[in-house]
């Protein structure tokens, strides 16, 4: 029945040899990796006017200022990651190149970084998105927690499909919304300019609390609140991957197209606030009052709130498909549980996705589904894990006799400086408002890897056998514990016989008048083989057993002691909490006990 559902949910098994056919064109990998940063237009410019509407109305007009100098960064941004995707064609993104120029701790700083930051992604994008379905319809508002919960439940199961299903699923709606998003710019602008008939929103006439005057500290804090539209810009170099050969130029071509759409937009949504005099709202979104001003209440504006709300939530497809990518590659280095490793049986790596679709869900339960109490958390990682590869780039290009490498190292250099320095202004603007939550988090991590890692050398160092060691031959008694003579006692204690000489049957006396019974029908029954019998005055069934063990070891030298367990196994899964599960309980008890080894022979019923 399980493995029933489960072929419902994600899909029959697909060959290894099939991993060539599931990479993605250039078109689908635009939606999968692009949706993050594309996503990042629906709440980076509202960020930038939260920020300054704390300065009053007059300090709403520095956006435009903010959101220019945010383009000119995201644009070095992008032709640095361009030279990491043909420096590094394998992928892992900031975390190999910190890795191989800078050393094994920044890189697993980075790694921590992105990690921490791909959660992130998908709360926050998944919160925006249940924003703007809100935003159209009120009467749902009280639901946004249980709204969250369920998107996230989607896409991991659709990502769980395999990397090419999820590109299929998740095209069409990015698309939309980047047609959608160039409508709203192009008809906008173009009432703007051409016709003089666009009006300004009706937020425009709220009055908004001035908290405070216009400093250099708030302009910074809007700056680093906008910095939100470059999340998701490494998500590329990250996958290369992912791509049909050759990778390195289809991921740039990729990684270009990003960027020109990005910052089209983000500039277009930007102007378009501007000139309608939005005010932000707690009740509704910046895009949403442009699209009301721009469209009305018509087809075209639920068509833009629509699209909007479906980028946003499944622009936590990005998160998707790189934070399995990066667990893997830190697992095989050892710094996280193996099984993050390892492929699932659509080719994904199935344990990656449903780690990443648990975390986020505890995100939106602690904080509520709220995009603007997660969106401080959001930027530290970021831009740590930016300053970190670029740094490592140049590194890369200094120590390599490349051809232009000067150049590189100026593009790489630049972008390594500028991200720096826009990682200091996010820590430093946004830490009391939760970015301190990430910078202790990150070492943390850090920490939590070398435990990881440390954990899997002692094993080694443990498990590891000189060739020139033989098997030794093990003494050894097996005690079957006992509870009534039946079939599956009768098959264990055969089975037993046959691996060893000295054989017990143990038997924990709680009722006596049982006992009694039990004792007549083995006597009569004569399997050869003794049965203990123990008194438990306390009706405990496992205590008397172990000190029984104990005893064993300590007066027979016995080099190890087999209990041996009967466990008769239903037909029907559902029967089997019509029944004690007495041996569940003993293997629990036994299985941490040196010197002690658990059989479980299984008698299965057939009817």
């Amino acid at each position: 029945m399980l493995q029933t559902l489960k072929n419902v949910l994600i899909g029959q098994p697909l060959r290894t040899s099939q991993l060539a056919h599931e990479r993605l064109t250039n078109l689908k990998a635009l939606a999968v990796f692009s949706s993050d940063a594309l996503s990042s237009v629906a709440y980076a410019t509202e960020e930038i006017l939260l920020a300054l509407a704390l300065a009053g109305p007059a300090a709403l007009g520095y956006s435009l200022t903010i959101a220019f100098f945010i383009a000119i960064l995201l644009v070095i941004v992008a032709l640095s990651y361009r030279q990491t995707i043909f420096a590094y064609p394998s992928g892992g993104g900031a975390y190999i190149v910190a890795k191989e120029n800078l050393g094994t701790n920044y890189g697993l700083v980075a790694g921590a970084a992105l990690l921490v930051d791909y959660v992130l992604t998908v709360a926050v994008s998944i919160a925006a998105g249940v924003a703007a379905i809100t935003s159209a319809f009120p009467i749902l508002h009280p639901y946004t927690e249980l709204l969250a919960l369920l998107a996230i439940a989607f896409i991991t199961i659709a990502n769980l499909r395999g990397v090419r299903e999820s590109g299929s699923i998740f095209a069409a709606p990015t698309y939309l919304f980047v047609g959608s998003m160039f409508i709203l710019i192009a008809v906008g602008l173009g009432r703007w300019l051409f016709f003089g008939g666009l009006t300004q929103a009706p937020s425009a006439n709220q009055d908004l609390p001035v908290l405070g005057g216009l400093t250099l500290f708030l302009l910074l804090r809007a700056f680093a609140s906008g910095c939100a539209a470059l999340t998701g810009v490494e998500a590329i170099s990250n996958g290369i991957q992912a791509f049909k050969e050759p990778v390195s130029p289809n991921a740039a071509k990729t990684l270009t197209w990003m960027a020109g759409i990005l910052v089209s937009m983000f500039l277009g949504i930007t102007i378009l606030a501007h000139v309608t005099s939005v005010h932000p709202s707690g009740s509704e979104t910046v895009i949403s009052q442009i699209a009301r001003t721009v469209f009305g209440t018509g087809p075209l504006y639920y068509l833009i709130q629509a699209a909007t709300a479906m980028i946003l939530l499944l622009a936590a497809n990005t998160s998707y498909a790189d934070f399995p990518r990066l667990a893997s590659l830190v697992a095989k280095d050892g710094f996280l549980p193996r099984q993050l490793a390892n492929r699932g049986d659509k080719l994904v790596f199935a344990n990656g996705i449903i780690l990443l679709g648990m975390l986020s869900s505890l995100l939106i339960v602690i904080y509520r589904g709220e995009t603007h109490a997660l969106i401080p958390l959001y930027a530290v990682g970021v831009f740590l894990s930016f300053t970190l590869s670029q740094s490592g780039m140049v590194r890369h290009w200094l120590r390599g006799k490349h051809s232009h490498r000067f150049l590189h190292v100026l593009i790489n250099g630049l972008g390594a400086a500028s991200t720096g320095i826009v990682l200091v202004v996010i820590a430093a603007t946004k830490f009391i408002h939760g970015a301190w939550i990430v910078v202790l988090l990150i070492p943390l991590l850090v920490w939590l890897f070398w435990v990881v890692k440390r954990h899997y050398i002692d094993i080694a160092d443990e498990l590891r056998l000189p060739v020139t060691e033989k098997p030794k031959s093990i003494k050894h008694t097996i005690i079957v514990p006992v509870a009534g003579v039946n079939q599956a006692v009768a098959q264990t204690i055969s089975y037993a016989k046959c691996l060893a000489a000295d054989v017990r049957a143990v038997h924990i006396s709680v009722e006596p008048e049982q006992t009694e019974k039990l004792k007549a029908k083995w006597q009569a029954w004569d399997p050869g083989i003794p049965l203990i019998v123990i008194k438990s005055p306390y009706r405990s069934v496992l205590n008397p057993l172990l000190h029984y063990i104990d005893r064993i070891e300590r007066r027979e030298g016995d080099d190890v002691v087999t209990v041996m367990l009967a466990e008769f196994v239903p037909r029907r899964w559902w029967q089997l909490a019509l029944h004690n599960q007495s041996a569940l309980l003993l293997k629990a008890a036994l299985h941490f006990r040196p010197h002690t080894v658990v059989v479980s022979v299984p008698y299965h019923l057939k009817h």
